[in-house]
């Protein structure tokens, strides 16, 4: 095993007694953790937000006098002492959730691989929901203590920023990012030079170097093919997320699968569990094969036992989302490791083959399947659809038997979480509540809270939501280059105490963010009602390949322009971590209208709903499970439409009815004599006390460790026990 460190590229020279600002701006803890976030934001407020909350630029660029007056401000200090104590607590506590519950094995490593994380803005190495959901889960794993190591790429480029011309159309700028401003560190060897590993292309070798990233406690390994001695080509490998290139994305997921394993070794990992968050990863078996073979085992007889400990999460049924790949690129790829395990193209192609009507494909999602014990997809209904949608893969089970079990998908509450709800929740909840949000008793004492208080935050929500989006309209303005109706369409003109929806999504065509646009004229009567009015904030990116996504943003932003909604329609560019949580804490209502069964499961209305925002969203994906006709509103029916038109129109019937006829008149029509609406309030706390124990990221994690994790374990176990023996 090399000798290795990771060490911050560079350092800091602070004032002795604030140092360790440094070290926090180095652990992504501080991107769940409001008040430690506030150790930066109080030293220099405006430079805070101009630097879109990055400690490691913060310290960087902080003025010498501002940290010399925190340092003799008595309060400051107090506060710097409390937080890094409680940090130290958290880093160092020993008596975890999973080493109290499974203390024989701490040191049996979970390796989770995925193609996005998304810790925090500052970081953006994520596209959408499947890296949130992946950042997620790193922070609850740290919370929980379970062993785990994660993998995934470093993009020097990211996903894209976005920018909305006049007509709508969406413009995709690229900014390298520099390693020096991010808090991740390069992983050194002993001497002091960078970690690489080498990966083989169609005729060359790729280096890849390595960066960790603290999130809490569990480690996040980048893998970065940026590297001299690479060609151009090569060094652009990991510059971006998504490439529509085949040629691209099947080398970017040999680096993640088989590189990803190998960076693992090179760090002295040998994990008892390898879980591939969605198929993009799925050539870790192959990797993990040329291991046994190079060990002089047979591949055949060493495949169940390596499958054994492979755990797979599917996470959609659209067709986008299950990487394929034509014949003639997989033998230009990967004939060399082919011959590497000694098996045939046939062999090689039977684990993936999926016969589709365009000819035969090599299929990422059936590779993960076929090689994995435990199977799962993220809501009861997309477990439905996925047994249905694999059944061909396991002809002799009935669909029902097919095994792909499903594990709702949750939130890492206190990430998403407002702070002034954390802090009224404390109140009321007791001070060690927050360990405990998978209790569905501790969510009963929601009831206790007075209305008055929840409306009271629920209302400065609101107040901040529009506020950020007005400076935002500021900023743009200020930057030149708009039209002015581009910064009222941007929320110049919104009203911080009318009724408030959000819809802020990918722009895939499936989701229908123009679903509420059908019958513009009937939505303007609703929106421009002088006694009742509503806003409506749209926000999301299209992928830069696809078109039809594009051309659905022109349409939205359109309808967001005109004059006749008079400003309350709002299309919010580049949609981003920052920008999620201003939305999923701010606005009154979260609406979702995918067609349905194609949202396998969503989590941003989990996100909102532990905020008190109330859920207006389709019996699709978690959704279906959580709604009782209290906690929120239902669009359409629990059942499945096959024409596509007439879904449409069933859906757009069922949301402008319940807009006019239940929500709109709830929000302002019974209220008392302080304008707070009661049945409002009732259905909100509804919300809040049944929805946040079932969907959050700590139950769910316990789930994966009961039902995927702890079996793969045991097969590993029962392995090494057999061979002993023999």
């Amino acid at each position: 095993m090399p000798l290795f460190h990771s060490t911050p590229p560079k350092k800091f020279i602070l004032p002795h007694r604030v140092s360790r600002l440094g070290e926090l701006a180095y652990n992504l803890w501080w991107t769940w953790n409001p008040d430690a976030q506030r150790l930066f934001l109080r030293i220099d407020p405006i430079l805070w937000e101009l630097i879109n909350h990055n400690p490691v630029r913060f310290l960087q660029q902080v003025q010498r006098a501002r940290l010399n007056a925190a340092t003799n401000n008595r309060s400051y200090l107090e506060f710097y002492d409390r937080i890094m104590y409680a940090y130290d607590q958290y880093i160092n506590k020993t008596d975890t959730w999973f080493s109290t519950n499974y203390p024989e094995l701490i040191n049996k490593p979970i390796a989770y691989f995925s193609m996005e994380f998304g810790l925090h803005e500052t970081l953006p190495i994520y596209a959408g929901g499947l890296g949130v959901l992946s950042g997620d889960h790193l922070a609850e794993a740290s919370d929980l203590g379970f062993p785990l190591v994660a993998v995934g790429f470093f993009y020097t480029q990211g996903y894209f920023n976005q920018h909305i011309l006049e007509d709508g159309w969406q413009e995709a700028r690229y900014i390298t990012q520099p390693f020096s401003d991010l808090p991740v560190m390069p992983v050194l060897n002993e001497d002091g030079t960078p970690n690489t590993i080498s990966v083989e292309l169609p005729g060359r070798d790729v280096l890849v170097r390595l960066w960790e990233a603290h999130v809490g406690r569990v480690p996040l390994y980048l893998l970065d093919s940026n590297v001299e001695g690479n060609t151009p080509a090569d060094r652009d490998l990991t510059a971006r997320l998504y490439s529509g290139d085949l040629e691209l994305r099947i080398s970017q997921e040999i680096l993640l699968g088989i590189g990803g394993v190998r960076a693992l070794r090179c760090l002295g990992y040998n994990p008892a569990v390898w879980h591939m968050n969605e198929g993009h990863s799925a050539f870790i078996t192959m990797e993990r094969a040329r291991e046994a073979v190079e060990s002089g085992h047979d591949v055949r007889e060493s495949l169940d036992e390596i499958c054994a400990h492979n755990v797979f999460t599917t996470h959609t049924p659209v067709a986008a989302g299950n990487d394929e790949f034509p014949l003639w690129i997989v033998d230009k790829y990967l004939t060399g490791y082919r011959e590497q395990l000694g098996i045939s193209r046939e062999d090689l192609n039977n684990f993936a083959m999926h016969t589709t009507s365009w000819g035969d494909q090599f299929s990422m999602s059936i590779l993960a399947l076929k090689t994995s014990q435990g199977r799962n997809a993220v809501s009861e209904l997309h477990g439905i659809v996925a047994r249905r949608m694999w059944q061909f893969l396991w002809p002799d089970r009935q669909e029902e038997d097919v095994p792909i079990i499903h594990i709702t998908n949750g939130v890492h509450l206190r990430k998403w979480l407002a702070r002034r709800l954390f802090h009224l929740y404390s109140d009321y909840f007791g001070p060690d509540w927050i360990n405990h949000i998978d209790e569905m008793e501790l969510w009963e004492q929601t009831l206790n809270i007075p209305d008055e208080r929840l409306w009271e935050v629920r209302r400065h929500l609101k107040r901040k939501l529009v506020a950020y989006m007005r400076e935002r309209a500021r900023k743009q303005w200020i930057g030149g280059g708009v039209h002015p109706v581009q910064i009222v369409a941007a929320g110049a003109l919104l009203d911080p105490y009318a009724l408030t929806i959000g819809f802020a999504r990918r722009f895939a065509p499936y989701k229908r963010a123009n679903l509420i646009l059908n019958d513009v004229d009937r939505l303007l009567k609703i929106v421009t009602n002088t006694h009742m009015p509503v806003q409506i904030i749209f926000a999301g990116k299209s992928h830069p390949d696809h078109e039809q996504g594009k051309m659905l943003i022109q349409d939205v932003y359109r309808v967001v322009k005109s004059s006749e909604n008079g400003g309350r329609l709002v299309f919010l560019e580049d949609y981003d971590m920052n920008l999620a949580r201003y939305l999923i804490q701010g606005v009154d209502v979260w609406l979702n209208t995918p067609r349905r069964p194609m949202e396998a499961s969503g989590t941003s209305g989990m996100k909102a709903a532990v905020n008190g925002v109330l859920n207006f969203s389709v019996y699709d994906g978690w959704w279906r499970e959580a709604y009782n006709g209290m906690n929120g509103w239902a669009i359409g029916g629990d059942y499945d439409i096959e024409d596509p038109k007439l879904q449409d129109e069933a859906d757009t019937a069922s949301l402008y009815d319940l807009l006019e006829k239940e929500i709109v008149p709830l929000y302002y029509r019974d209220v008392n004599a302080e304008g707070m609406p009661i049945e409002w309030m009732a259905r909100m706390k509804e919300s809040i006390r049944t929805l946040s124990p079932q969907f959050c990221n700590r139950r769910m994690l316990k789930e994966y460790m009961e039902r995927l994790y702890l079996p793969a374990i045991q097969s590993k176990q029962a392995a090494v026990s057999e061979k002993s023996k023999s």
